[in-house]
């Protein structure tokens, strides 16, 4: 079966989401590789590395970010991922447990950036959903 991406990565300290977003996206047979951080200082060192050195198959195209982590949350991972200017288009959704309107709307102020804000716990539907949207947009 057709893989959609080649590689995605999770930034997230919660090993329950983690676990699940990675058979999810096994069942829909949506990437070859997840690359996981467990905090945001964690996942733009190993990603800055990555961007510097690797090939550009190995640089996720989809980032699923938690907001609340520790060492570096998810707003200094964004504050610092803008910076690093990939060389190709990485598209991001927040997944967060924040049911914050302030939140969402800070999230979304990165608009070249962040694709969607999406509440925990995710859905196997959703997570569908988020699938073939962006199925539907590399199509394009």
């Amino acid at each position: 079966m057709k893989k959609y991406t080649r590689t995605v990565c999770l930034i997230d300290d919660d090993p329950i989401f983690i676990f699940g977003a990675k058979k999810l996206m096994e069942r829909a047979s949506f990437c070859d590789e997840v690359l996981v951080y467990t905090n945001g200082k964690e996942a733009i060192d190993a990603l800055t590395l990555l961007m510097q050195t690797g090939p550009l198959t190995a640089i996720p195209d989809i980032i699923f970010l938690d907001l609340n982590m520790p060492i570096m949350d998810g707003w200094g991972f964004l504050d610092e991922f803008i910076l690093i200017k990939p060389q190709k288009a990485i598209v991001i959704y927040i997944v967060t447990s924040s049911v914050s309107s302030a939140d969402r709307k800070r999230a979304l102020g990165y608009s070249e950036t962040v694709k969607d804000y999406v509440i925990k716990p995710i859905s196997p539907i959703r997570m569908n959903e988020i699938f073939e949207k962006y199925k539907k947009e590399e199509a394009q």
